[in-house]
């Protein structure tokens, strides 16, 4: 045999018919051990939307098969969280207009919705994270996340309500502050007045690289804002869709002033900065699938246009491959479900 024949450059050796890729995917058996990325039940975050009152399941139109669960039934999906495994609950309160404010004061009320849940649910003792989050649009009458000046989101004034709002809610028993109104410094100022209180031992998950997003809308008709916030925005606060360096910083500023763990919202449509993020950092890295991209597949699923489990299903494991340590979804309990069954 001419010696040309045997010497095979690499590029020569890996080209087609020596290498057939099709060769590792026309088995199930194969597929799976192949696999580079597995979605599991300790990936999901399930976020659950709450209100005052008793025996009440309201549902959310535009979230279709989302609802509103008063404290009872929260317990009870709770219950059902932790029988298949998902790690921890995030709650997002739905407050009464009528404990709305200019400041904002039922966020570090001791008696206000969050709270009481979150007592409520500790109670139970159950094998589960319960996530709050810190910002002040469920309570302002103006929809906006911190308070307002002379038609200006102030940054200072506002940090010392969120600190004041992390340690009611650290008081009542919550196990991560999840700060999301993206003030400047409210990470190193939370972690500061939790370990002043005494709760050294609170996690902090930071709303690292929050964007200014138009896939929020669902979500604030869920938490009842989106009439305070009428036609204002969230621009002066929240980050442009348009950059990326900007999250990096913004991410390694948390990281600096004491987050345990970092998270990107929304999730599918920035997944590229999700993938940034953990490389550089390797730190936990969460994404936050949110009410538009929930809305989409639900939508999409209803009319025949998606199959709803492969969808869903393919948008978490998307998460997993971009570097995502875990995803908070309201798909959350319907996957776990489908992952037991499996």
């Amino acid at each position: 045999m001419p010696i040309n024949a045997i010497c095979l450059t690499r590029v020569d050796f890996f080209m087609f018919p020596h290498t057939r890729m099709r060769r590792n995917r026309r088995t199930d058996w194969s597929r799976r051990l192949v696999s580079e990325n597995q979605l599991s039940v300790n990936d999901l975050i399930w976020p659950v939307f709450i209100q005052d009152g008793t025996n009440q399941k309201m549902d959310i139109p535009s979230m279709p098969g989302v609802q509103r669960l008063t404290i009872d039934h929260l317990i009870e999906a709770a219950k059902e969280a932790a029988d298949l495994g998902i790690p921890a609950l995030a709650l997002f309160p739905a407050t009464d207009p009528a404990k709305k404010s200019e400041g904002g004061e039922e966020a570090y009320n001791p008696e206000n919705l969050v709270c009481r849940a979150v007592r409520a649910l500790k109670e139970q003792n159950l094998n589960l994270g319960i996530l709050c989050d810190v910002a002040l649009d469920p309570y302002t009458s103006h929809g906006q996340d911190g308070l307002v000046k002379d038609g200006y989101v102030v940054n200072d004034e506002s940090v010392e309500v969120l600190c004041q709002q992390s340690v009611v809610q650290a008081e009542a028993g919550c196990d991560i502050i999840a700060p999301s109104d993206m003030m400047d410094g409210r990470i190193g100022a939370i972690r500061e007045a939790l370990d002043e209180a005494g709760y050294q031992h609170v996690q902090i998950m930071a709303y690292a690289a929050k964007y200014a997003s138009a896939f929020y809308g669902p979500f604030r008709d869920a938490v009842g804002s989106s009439s305070n916030l009428g036609t204002g925005d969230k621009r002066t606060y929240q980050m442009d869709p348009a950059n990326t360096d900007e999250a990096m910083r913004e991410v390694g500023l948390d990281i600096s002033e004491g987050a345990d763990m970092v998270m990107v919202k929304p999730g599918m449509p920035y997944l590229d900065i999700v993938r940034r993020v953990k490389a550089e950092f390797e730190v936990p890295t969460f994404a936050y699938q949110v009410s538009g991209e929930y809305a989409m597949i639900s939508a999409a699923a209803q009319n025949g246009w998606l199959d709803r489990q492969k969808s869903m299903l393919e948008s978490l494991l998307c998460f997993k491959r971009a570097g995502a340590d875990g995803i908070l979804t309201y798909f959350a309990k319907e996957v776990a479900e489908l992952l037991q069954q499996k």
